[in-house]
This record gives structure tokens, sequence and C-alpha cells, in this order.
């Protein structure tokens, strides 16, 4: 019996308001697809009941992560930081995210964005778990953190990776693997100029969805069955079939999510 090719979304915003109108077809579009895992990023405590329906109407192909996204590290960041802690503590999730240094929309609260980043990075060594790096205007910074923090139980994912190629290899060097996304796709993108010269043990496909939906649907809603589109593109990049690219990529996930 030949076995059905298994893409991975790495991370995806399925709870997004964009999709009040048709989340479950377009969740069932993306299963249909052959994209049947979706890694699910917490922004903060107001996203969580809808993750926790998410996973309960999905249980095969759902898997959630807690976290205090860095946009929106407030004044109140402290009693966020003790919502993810209770969560933790409650139950499972398959890795600390998405979390980081964001310093594009506001850079008031860079101190306590790193805070946030280095006590996230404690928690995920405390329960043994991956993280999940959101970085926008900011590699300096998180690589400063990483290097203060770098362990072998410190590993994950730099999520929306669109970087040199220098910083792809220093990602690489905390244990980093890269997620890939629609910005791969994009004439301006850059990455594509390089990534063949990273093995693909490092990458992991990714949407972000509903944001960065890849060519040919730049500036239009993304959706996780796009994941296919950004496949097309690293085959094209490495030479190699879509089935490759899933596989590989798939397997990479389960290597770090360990599901």
């Amino acid at each position: 019996m030949e076995t059905k090719t298994i893409f991975t979304d790495t991370h995806t915003h399925l709870y997004s308001e964009e999709f009040n109108e048709d989340r479950n077809e377009m969740i069932q579009r993306a299963i249909d697809s052959g994209v049947s895992r979706f890694f699910i990023p917490a922004i903060d405590s107001s996203f969580t009941a809808s993750m926790y329906d998410l996973e309960k109407a999905y249980p095969e192909n759902i898997f959630l992560m807690m976290g205090l996204h860095p946009t929106h590290v407030k004044d109140n960041y402290q009693a966020e930081l003790q919502h993810v802690r209770e969560e933790l503590a409650k139950r499972k999730f398959y890795a600390i995210g998405e979390i980081g240094i964001d310093l594009f929309w506001d850079k008031t609260h860079l101190k306590e964005q790193q805070d946030a980043f280095r006590i996230q990075i404690q928690l995920a060594k405390e329960y043994q778990l991956p993280i999940v790096i959101h970085c926008r205007d900011a590699f300096d910074e998180i690589f400063e953190i990483l290097e203060e923090e770098k362990s072998d139980d410190l590993f994950g994912i730099f999520h929306c990776f669109t970087g040199t190629h220098e910083q792809a290899l220093q990602a690489i060097s905390y244990n980093m693997k890269l997620g890939i996304g629609g910005v791969v796709t994009f004439k301006n993108g850059k990455i594509d100029q390089f990534l063949h010269e990273i093995d693909l043990q490092y990458i992991v496909l990714e949407t972000d969805s509903p944001y960065l939906a890849p060519v040919p649907y730049r500036g239009k809603r993304n959706e996780s069955s796009y994941v296919l589109k950004i496949a097309a593109k690293l085959a094209e990049i490495y030479g190699v079939s879509i089935d490759e690219i899933a596989d590989k990529t798939t397997e990479n996930s389960k290597s770090i999510f360990g599901i």
C-alpha cells in the first residue's frame, strides 16, 4: 500500500479571526492536500481558550505550544508569564512559543521583551521542550540571549527565518532548525539565494497563516494548505522531489516536537 505524503505546518495561527468565516473548511482543505500536522503557537492568554477548542476539534492533527509573543509583552508581562507557567503545569504542550524579540513595531519594551525571552527559555529547559523563536529586526538581540543560554537542552525552531546565510549558520549553531515559509517564494525574499547551502536536516516548513502568504497568493490571506507552494519552491532550490521535501521536513519536525 502506498503511504500518503505527510506535510507538517510547524507554525500556523488557526485560531486567527481571519478564519472565523471558514475555519473548518480551511483546515479540511489542508488535510485533503496532505498537510495533516499543525503546530499552533500561542500569543497571549486571550487566545488560550480558542487554542484548546481547536485541539478538541482536531485531536489527531493539532498540537499546541504555550508562550507569550514578544509583540504582546507589555507592562503586564509578568502576569502573562504567570499564565504561561500555570498552563504548563496543567498539561502537555509541544513547545514554548512563539517567544523572542520584535523591534519592528515598538522598541519601548525591549528590556521586558529580553526578560520574557530569557524566562521562557528557562521554562523550556525546565520542561525539556523546544522553543519557537519570533525575531523581527532583532537578530543581534536574539543571538545575544541564545549565546548566554546555549546548552544541549536548548533547541527549537527559528520561526519565519529571513536572515542572511551567516545568520542561518549562527541559528543552527544554537540547535535551531529554520522555519521556512512564504518569504522563500518572494522575489525580494533573498533566502532562496543561499538555502541550497543549508542541509535539509535543518529545515522545517511553516505558513505563519494567516500572514505571509506565498506567491501566487502574496498579499492575500495565507492558509495551511499553501505549505505545498513552499515545499514546491524548496524542491526547486534543493533539486529534489516535493515528496522528499515533505518527508525530510516532517521528520525534522518530529525530531523537534517529539511527535
